[in-house]
């Protein structure tokens, strides 16, 4: 794409913002003139649509159509509801709040908007005709909370007096994991569903699971750890070093008993059913073969335990060609059979003297269909306004490579990470299953000293490691809402979500930082028949894609609305409209675009679109999710010249890493950050960081 087209589309956009901008604001005093000047809606169809909220229709919907069923079944309305109301669960003060277990003629809490030239004292006569009543005014808000039965809304919505009738949905405290990410926003996204990843199968290759601790326990409606399997020759059903089950309360954390309970520190997919692969021996260090051995036992057992996502909270440094490099072909392998692999990048991304480093993404996180996930520091607000890489987040290209005839290295040189996610002193399990935990006996500041003993304790850790399973949980969710996806659309639709974080490069940060709430309502308008659909095809089942944009904390999150390619992104609304050839089953995104005579161009059969819905970049993502082209752009497989990135960083020359002297052999795995110095990795960097609740 020219300059010329880049800043031309630039322009428009800039006047569409100053457009936005522009809008008058209505003082708050004005409102009722003007809204008494609007048409009121007389079509009753019409109107039902617009003002009943979209789960409150649908539970109407379910009482309308359950009434036969009652009456076939030989039980009257009063015993039904009889048996309804014994299950459903009153808040304090008695509220019953709407839900399929309250019988739709018990009297039940909604929140209704009046049209502001309605009386509060009409609505209160029309309540009295169904023995209905108001609880709470909203003056502020120009809300009212209401006691009605169900059977009444449909007739209060038809009212003129009334704009909008939602239920009073359950309201609970959640903790930063969720808050941050938007994954509290969609645990109600499906009607009659929670959604927690329940049914998907998480494998967790990792240093073991201690399935004692009350976030890693199983209990009724969190499976827990389903399967184990040790692979470092020790025969261990624990984990002595103590980062499995801390990446393990990351994805699928969950308390139900002791001074942990509650929503403080929940993992993203608390449902999921894991899988433990112990492949890190005591020392947090195991061979490449048995991460290898743990991936092929993945593909071989997928069916069984029904297998989608395997997290990699663990690496080695990549010298291979993602070609050549059994890791990543063993993950390569995991991906053709169906299964999302999700790496962490590697906390190489400084060097001891905390200079920044470019090239250092870890294997298997090199290869092209594993979605590569780089740290965020939060500084513990839920809000994302603050956040920013991390110093040690291992930064892109990949410096995997082919040697040729003349001893010529040639590098992968992609765009890596794939995208980042919360990452810094998050606090998570710490595991108590034999008598020392190394991580803690080694760094004893890690363990938050108040958090009880034994399955309650609590620790925090930094890195990469951290952010992966925070991804993987966030796939969970997705399959769980559409089972149907395939491992690349799921890896574009968390790309085309992620929110691009101003000031920080593509090499950097990928497609931007996760977004939870954006992935879950992306994979529900996702069509299930996506194994029929050809390059070109209708993908999603509504007209048109939703607003694009997610409200988490507050904030208004912008979607990037690109997709990492190769050496490049590629953007625009066809990604999620029309099915894209390089979403298909053993098709990787990056076969959608290739290098030919130095020039980036698309594939005809694997992407489809014009180039005005379908646009090809080498730059970088800039926080209004506008692709530019001053960015990192590869012509010939090379980034930039002379493999140097950007003014500010080196490339790594050889994908060795020197950190304090160490450098790190061949073949050897470590868990993610573990070839870094305490205070580059365990610790994390040195700011503010997720806050621990206060303990009985």
């Amino acid at each position: 794409m020219t300059r010329r087209k880049i800043n031309y589309r630039n322009r428009l956009l800039a006047l569409s913002l100053s457009a936005v901008l522009s809008l008058s604001v209505i003082p708050a005093g004005s409102l009722a003139g003007n809204t008494r000047s609007l048409k009121r809606q007389t079509d009753e169809s019409k109107s039902r649509l617009n003002k009943i909220a979209p789960d409150l229709d649908e539970l109407l919907n379910q009482d309308e159509a359950a009434r036969p069923a009652v009456k076939k079944s030989g039980r009257t309305l009063a015993q039904a509801r009889q048996e309804k109301l014994e299950k459903a669960a009153r808040l304090a003060g008695g509220v019953v709040l709407p839900s399929a277990a309250v019988s739709a003629e018990e009297q039940q809490s909604f929140i209704v908007r009046l049209d502001d030239y309605s009386s509060s004292a009409a609505l209160q006569a029309k309540l009295a005709t169904f023995g209905g009543r108001v609880t709470r005014r909203h003056e502020t808000a120009g809300l009212m909370t209401i006691e009605a039965p169900r059977t009444a809304i449909r007739q209060l919505a038809a009212d003129g007096t009334i704009a909008y009738v939602s239920p009073d949905r359950s309201i609970a405290a959640s903790g930063h994991l969720e808050t941050t990410t938007g994954t509290s926003l969609i645990r109600t996204l499906v009607s009659s569903t929670t959604i927690d990843g329940r049914g998907i199968g998480l494998a967790i290759i990792d240093s073991g699971v201690d399935e004692a601790h009350h976030l890693a326990e199983a209990f009724s409606g969190h499976p827990g750890v389903v399967y184990r399997k040790d692979f470092t020759g020790q025969n261990k059903n624990a984990d002595p070093f103590g980062h499995g089950t801390h990446v393990l309360s990351m994805a699928a954390g969950n308390a139900t008993a002791g001074p942990l309970v509650g929503a403080a520190y929940m993992g993203i997919a608390p449902g999921a059913s894991i899988v433990s692969l112990r492949v890190l021996d005591d020392n947090g260090q195991g061979a490449a073969s048995n991460v290898i051995a743990a991936l092929d036992w993945c593909v071989t057992n997928k069916a069984t335990y029904n297998i989608r996502i395997i997290n990699l909270s663990l690496g080695t440094m990549a010298k291979d060609s993602y070609l050549n490099d059994p890791l990543c072909q063993a993950a390569r392998r995991a991906f053709n059979a169906g299964i999302v692999v999700v790496a962490a990048a590697g906390n190489a991304g400084r060097d001891a003297s905390g200079n920044k480093i470019y090239g250092g993404i870890h294997s298997p996180g090199t290869d092209p269909s594993v979605i590569t996930v780089g740290a965020v520091n939060t500084y513990g607000t839920d809000t994302r306004s603050d956040d920013t890489i991390t110093t040690y987040s291992s930064r892109g290209p990949t410096r995997g490579y082919t040697t040729d005839t003349n001893g010529v290295r040639h590098y992968d040189n992609l765009i890596k990470p794939d995208l980042v996610a919360i990452g810094n002193r998050i606090i998570g399990a710490s595991s108590n299953s034999v008598a020392t935990n190394t991580l803690i006996a080694s760094y004893p500041a890690l363990l938050f000293t108040n958090s009880g003993a034994g399955r309650d304790r609590i620790m925090y850790l930094s890195g990469t490691s951290m952010a992966a399973p925070v991804v993987a949980g966030a796939v969970a969710l997705m399959l769980q809402v559409n089972p149907n996806l395939t491992p690349g659309l799921v890896k574009a639709i968390l790309m085309y979500t992620a929110q691009p974080l101003k000031n920080f490069n593509t090499l950097e940060q990928g497609a931007g930082l996760l977004n939870v709430d954006g992935a879950a309502r992306m994979a529900k308008l996702i069509k299930t028949t996506t194994s029929t659909l050809t390059n070109g095809a209708t993908m999603i089942t509504t007209k048109s894609l939703p607003t694009q944009t997610s409200t988490i904390a507050g904030q208004t999150c912008y979607w990037g609305k690109g997709v990492i390619a190769d050496h490049c992104f590629l953007y625009g609304d066809a990604l999620m409209t029309n099915w894209q050839g390089m979403y298909g089953k053993g098709v990787i995104l990056a076969d959608g675009t290739a290098v030919v005579n130095g020039a980036l161009t698309r594939s005809t059969t694997l992407t489809s679109g014009t180039n005005s819905t379908l646009g090809i970049s080498g730059g970088v993502v800039k926080v209004t999710g506008v692709v530019l082209s001053d960015g990192v752009v590869v012509s010939d497989g090379v980034v930039l010249s002379d493999g140097v990135v950007l003014s500010d960083g080196v490339v790594l020359a050889d994908g060795v890493i020197v950190s304090d002297g160490v450098i790190v052999s061949d073949g050897v795995v470590l868990s993610d950050g573990t070839t870094m110095r305490a205070n580059q990795f365990v610790t994390g960097d040195s700011t503010a960081a997720m806050q621990p609740i206060p303990l009985p």
